[in-house]
């Protein structure tokens, strides 16, 4: 079957509204039931100064209940490519989500944050396709690990999940290896890396779901025509940037290495008088 790569935002956000698969995707990366989930994607505009322009994303935010009644709200970021300027907007965005305030049930609460990064590279660091960065309370007077959880220290922490793409298999075994097969990077029908063939039977309810949503993803022309759109304005973004980023930093660097320069030079004019 022919289905659409659901990195890019138009398309991941067609997944995410359909309940079922929104509840598989978190509930498989958590480990956790999901009785309830909420997905409201935010909009908003990426701006670019250097090259002058302004690009549409989405960003993902999701409120679930699990099975033991807990309420957390998750963040889902979709990655293609390395960029500096991206990983700080990505911290700019987790600290204004932790100053926000939510409603359940007509009460304003704060919730647990917990992130999900889909990357569309490689961290040379880690050759997982899919990892979990937890934590766990560690009594440093008695030394070792306490295994209860305060509400205070999960609603200043989190757990983080990443998802390398790049580096997802042709292994089909696992509900884990069934979602992230749907974001296998291979076999793809088209230069532009918009559509792939999905070679794996969608043997589970949730998985032929998806395969269905991105079947028609890929092979609408409207909904294709949207990928192409999004794809293209990266691709401007790309082009129009580079190498300016490169030219910015090395220039900071030299800068900060001549300030440091001046203040060496006048501490020794200081000694000397």
């Amino acid at each position: 079957m022919v289905i659409a790569n659901p990195i890019y935002d138009v398309v991941f956000k067609k997944m995410m509204e359909n309940d079922k698969v929104a509840k598989f995707f978190i509930g498989t990366l958590l480990e956790q039931t999901i009785e309830t989930v909420e997905v409201k994607p935010q909009e908003f505009t990426y701006t670019d100064e250097l090259a002058g322009l302004a690009v549409f994303r989405l960003d993902f935010i999701a409120t679930i209940k699990t099975d033991a009644g807990e309420y957390k709200k998750v963040l889902i970021e979709i990655q293609k490519a390395k960029n500096h300027i991206d990983l700080m907007r990505f911290r700019n965005y987790l600290a204004e989500q932790y100053k926000k305030e939510d409603v359940i049930n007509e009460e304003k609460v704060i919730l647990p944050i917990t992130t999900i990064y889909i990357l569309g590279f490689k961290l040379p660091e880690i050759l997982s396709s899919c990892i979990k960065v937890e934590r766990n309370y560690r009594d440093l007077i008695d030394k070792k690990i306490i295994e209860g959880k305060s509400d205070f220290v999960e609603k200043l922490t989190h757990d983080s999940f990443i998802v390398q793409v790049n580096r997802i298999t042709d292994r089909y075994q696992t509900r884990l290896d069934k979602l992230l097969s749907v974001f296998e990077q291979t076999n793809f029908v088209d230069d532009k890396k918009i559509t792939k063939e999905f070679n794996h039977d969608a043997d589970i309810e949730e998985v032929e779901i998806i395969t269905e949503i991105l079947h028609h993803s890929g092979t609408n022309p409207e909904e294709r025509k949207k990928i192409e759109n999004e794809q293209e304005a990266w691709r401007t973004v790309d082009a129009m940037t580079e190498g300016l980023r490169d030219k910015v930093l090395e220039q900071s660097k030299v800068i900060k290495e001549k300030d440091q320069l001046i203040a060496e030079l006048l501490k020794k004019l200081d000694e000397m008088k």
